[in-house]
């Protein structure tokens, strides 16, 4: 071995302090903040908007919402249709400049009666979340906090609910009380509601005995400040995508219960008994179905896809 290639290490004395300083680290670049900080929902509604799917969705359901609010009044105010007028010499006319959606066999505007449809639709599924969302929050969290025995007796009630048959539950209610409006919303809601307790009660479970919820017991605070003040709001990410999942199962409830009859009676229209009308001409008269099947299955489907954005975008195991 050549000793002109052999470096010797210098002795511990022949160090000077300049002769240590760090390598690729500039402390004043690794003090500078990287990324502004930001509250979990902003970052929630950050990622949300930038799932394309999510938004395009979010988006047709607020075109949806506007034109079954303000659809028919445009409608009477172009052409003077309003929602029980009819033309026995214009029945089953196609779509036209007069008549957008054509009419019924009753000669009514299909245009017209289809976003009605979709008031009625979107208020019986808006307002069984809201039913379930409030019965379940309260039921489950109740379940969940307690625990025991509470638990234990709760849980069983609603197992032995949810074995019975839903549809049988509700077509029964239906037929000893006059169909109605708020018929087909308390029938939704006798058994619509155990799906969120479930959640709830899971989340609740997991969440009651973390440090700050302990903190919090330790310094005083009672059994309903727990509850709703530090372990529900812990709990909203679910609870938000679950009533978000549970709007158009209770739209498809009721479009399928008009369909059979049980439904909003006539001349009040439904999506649903509108189809079940267009059924005996279907092949001849097509744009009758096509209009309030296309509305439906559009809401259903946007309110499901913005429903599965909303879940990722609250999900913290997808944060980057």
């Amino acid at each position: 071995m050549d000793t002109n290639q052999i470096k010797v290490m210098p002795s511990p004395s022949d160090l000077m302090p300049d002769d240590f300083r760090k390598i690729g680290t500039d402390e004043k670049e690794a003090e500078v903040i990287a990324r502004e900080s930001i509250s979990a929902w902003r970052d929630a509604w950050q990622r949300l908007c930038a799932n394309k799917m999510a938004m395009t969705a979010l988006i047709i359901l607020g075109i949806i919402v506007l034109a079954a609010i303000f659809g028919p009044v445009i409608s009477e105010w172009v052409h003077g249709y309003n929602y029980y007028s009819n033309d026995l010499l214009n029945t089953n006319q196609p779509p036209s400049a007069e008549h957008w959606f054509g009419t019924d066999d009753l000669g009514r505007d299909m245009f017209v009666r289809t976003w009605r449809g979709a008031q009625i639709s979107l208020i019986v599924g808006l307002a069984a979340a809201c039913i379930d969302l409030l019965i379940g929050v309260i039921y489950g969290g109740t379940m969940g906090y307690f625990g025991g025995r509470v638990d234990e007796i709760m849980n069983k009630f609603s197992e032995i609910l949810y074995s019975i048959p839903y549809l049988l539950v509700t077509i029964l209610l239906l037929v000893v009380m006059e169909p109605s409006l708020g018929t087909i919303i308390l029938a939704l809601t006798i058994t619509g509601w155990i799906n969120m307790s479930w959640i709830v009660r899971g989340e609740i479970m997991q969440l009651k005995n973390r440090e700050f919820v302990l903190a919090s017991r330790s310094m005083g605070a009672g059994s309903g400040r727990l509850l709703f003040r530090h372990l529900l709001p812990n709990a909203v990410g679910p609870i938000i995508v679950t009533v978000t999942l549970s709007v158009p199962n209770a739209i498809f409830s009721e479009a399928f219960l008009s369909f059979l009859g049980l439904g909003v009676q006539a001349p009040i229209a439904s999506l649903g008994s509108m189809i079940n009308d267009a059924l005996t001409g279907w092949l001849y008269y097509p744009w009758r179905m096509l209009f309030p099947a296309a509305v439906i299955s559009l809401t259903m489907l946007c309110f499901n896809i913005f429903g599965d954005g909303l879940r990722d975008a609250l999900d913290p195991k997808l944060k980057k």
